[in-house]
């Protein structure tokens, strides 16, 4: 008599051999769902030259890159976050009156077929408060949110003062 025919015969084994029909459900779903929502979010949408300027953990950091929309009509961006940061906003420095000022933002329109910088003296992401995961040499995930729910995440290479 073979053994391990025997033991894999037992209705205590048989479960084993049986693909568990609910789990696999559970699983297509999520890959099906995470698929749509990562194809919407991205479709049409780039980052291009993305980077981070940390200065001291102490002080926020600044966030750059290059947004382009490829769609038809415009975009909204509304927000960001990263977990190397306590909370992401977007700002614009304007000068008013002779004084460089740099003043949160709602959200920044990027025109259909078109892009906007966030660069240095302009629009810019600002990250308060960046954690220990924020280091030069290193690279943080950003996510960019847009109105109607669509996100975009791309690493960000962390850079020092000089943007280097």
């Amino acid at each position: 008599m073979n053994i391990d025919k025997t033991l894999s015969d037992t209705p205590r084994n048989a479960s084993r051999r049986r693909p568990n029909w609910m789990a696999l459900s559970v699983v297509a779903f999520a890959c099906l769902t995470m698929g749509a929502t990562a194809s919407q979010a991205a479709s049409g949408v780039t980052v291009e030259k993305p980077w981070m300027r940390f200065i001291i953990k102490a002080r926020p950091a600044g966030g750059y890159f290059t947004l382009h929309n490829g769609t038809s009509k415009a975009m909204q961006l509304i927000g960001a976050s990263s977990p190397a940061c306590g909370m992401v906003m977007l700002h614009q420095t304007k000068n008013e009156n002779g004084i460089e000022k740099m003043l949160p933002v709602k959200g920044v329109t990027v025109p259909a077929h078109g892009m906007i910088k966030f660069q240095p003296g302009g629009y810019h992401l600002m990250c308060m408060k960046p954690k220990d995961t924020m280091v030069v040499g290193h690279k943080v995930p950003v996510t960019l949110k847009f109105a109607g729910g669509g996100a975009v995440t791309a690493p960000f290479p962390v850079k020092g003062v000089g943007g280097n």
